[in-house]
């Protein structure tokens, strides 16, 4: 083959995407518009989710909860059966939505643990405390990998870290909200023979049911069929997105894909990346108000004071990842908010001043819902094969929450008088782990990429790889390349 075709041949690259790519007003009106449709509903379902999840923390704190002769050991318990659940139904989840429709199965797992959520306001015992947590986790399981799975047939790689970042600061919204919402339903106890902490559930069980509802109507289908979208919009659409990767095909199910899923050590690292983040996510989320209350403040001060850390959570998911997004980059920053909250437990655990330690957790929260925010959308940047990538975002939350289930039963109740300082210490730990998880990633990916781009620069592979042949390979194809 002479030089010149061969090198003609080996220019129909996938390239790295940029933040300047595409930036083209009609791109930007259906961005625009797919943004308009997508985000505000599935960022209230997120709220809605974590919302229900962590109400537990606020109801068992500042209310009557331990009513139901379940001991504060039995808490930590009914915290971590709730990940149980949630862990055994996330890769199963991620596979009905490849294999059927969002418009209906998120808005169905919505209305499924909007029940379930109401249930816990009429729990009698314990048992009945661990049964209702463990269906709450099983419901709620799908919606979050299942909404970055929806985000990655709709957006470019560049632009899917932002929209998983405004989904994810829904979390710390949530976490703002409760402390508001647990102090208001709170007074009142009594009415209707309830107590305060049954209110709770019950409220912003019905709640979700409610916006379940509405989200049938509104929760989109699959880019290819999108109805929202005239089929000029939606050809421009996918044809943009199969420029940047393969979100714009239609692919079926395939076990084969399931499996490289399972066999890529890229996948596997996501997984503990999320790990290390989700230890110190949820245990902030479940015990924050303990954890204030123990500085010295009142408990409904401290429902209060648990606005300020989410709230800020929230502007520093949202600034750190716009700049994420601007320079292309991800895992310097994610190394950034994971040094961030461990100056913030260091701080928390060094200083004896309230003033000072409420500001370490302040520091900590930020560091926590920032780092999540950005490891999470990065499998979906990186994953190629449809059906592969819905794996990979389903066993990453999966393996994540493992964690999740660790750190419920390491912050005991004996542990709280001391401001579960060995809790927090091994917090630190995971914060390390997941570090050294993010630098994993980041030279892997990096020496892959300058790996490809010489055999590219070669001419002595992949110039004959066809369309189809890309669209196969997905992410093991020699032209395409990992956002770091």
């Amino acid at each position: 083959m002479p030089t010149s075709e061969k090198s003609v041949q080996c220019d129909k690259v996938q390239y790295a995407p940029t933040f300047q790519d595409n930036d083209y007003p009609e791109d930007r009106r259906i961005t625009r518009k797919v943004d308009f449709r997508l985000l505000p509903i599935l960022t209230l379902l997120y709220l809605l989710s974590f919302l229900d999840r962590s109400n537990i923390g606020n109801a068992k704190y500042v209310l009557s909860f331990l009513d139901l002769d379940i001991s504060a050991s039995a808490y930590n318990t009914a915290l971590a059966i709730y990940f149980v659940g949630y862990v055994i139904f996330e890769v199963p989840s991620n596979l009905i939505l490849k294999r059927f429709d969002p418009q209906l199965w998120l808005p169905s797992l919505t209305l499924t643990w909007g029940i379930v959520s109401i249930c816990q306001g009429l729990v009698k015992n314990q048992a009945g405390l661990f049964d209702i947590r463990f269906l709450l986790g099983a419901t709620e399981a799908g919606l979050f990998p299942g909404v970055v799975y929806v985000f990655s047939v709709y957006y470019q790689r560049r632009q899917r870290s932002w929209r998983v970042a405004v989904f994810f600061g829904g979390a710390a919204l949530a976490g703002a909200f409760g402390g508001i919402f647990a102090y208001a339903i709170g007074l009142m106890n009594g009415v209707g023979g309830r107590k305060g902490w049954q209110w709770i559930f019950i409220l912003e069980g019905i709640l979700t049911v409610a916006i379940s509802l509405i989200a049938y109507f509104l929760v989109p289908t699959w880019s290819h069929k999108a109805k929202f979208l005239t089929e000029e919009e939606r050809v421009h659409l996918l044809d943009r997105l199969r420029v940047d990767s393969d979100a714009g095909t239609n692919q079926t199910f395939q076990w084969s894909s399931v499996r490289q899923a399972f066999g890529d050590h890229l996948v596997w690292a996501y997984a503990f990346l999320f790990h290390g983040f989700s230890f110190v996510l949820y245990s902030l989320s479940f015990f924050l108000p303990t954890i204030i209350a123990d500085l010295g403040f009142a408990t409904w001060q401290a429902q209060l004071m648990t606005v300020p850390p989410n709230t800020l959570a929230s502007i520093s998911i949202w600034g750190t990842v716009w700049l994420s997004s601007r320079w292309n980059l991800r895992a310097p920053f994610i190394i950034g908010a994971a040094l961030v909250a461990i100056i913030g437990y260091i701080i928390l655990l060094t200083c004896t001043t309230p003033g000072l330690q409420y500001f370490g957790i302040h520091l900590a929260t930020a560091g926590v819902y920032t780092g999540n925010s950005l490891l999470l959308s990065w499998p979906s940047e990186n994953v190629s094969g449809q059906t592969k990538r819905a794996v990979a975002v389903a066993l990453q939350i999966t393996i994540g929450d493992i964690a999740a289930i660790a750190g419920c039963l390491i912050y005991r109740p004996s542990l709280s008088a001391h401001l579960y300082r060995k809790p927090n210490l091994i917090a630190i730990g995971y914060l390390l782990f997941a570090i050294f998880a993010t630098c994993y990633l980041w030279i892997m990916m990096a020496w892959e990429n300058r790996r490809r781009q010489m055999l590219l620069a070669e001419g002595t592979v992949g110039c004959c790889e066809t369309e189809e042949v890309k669209v196969r390979l997905g992410d093991r194809s020699i032209h395409y390349t990992y956002q770091l």
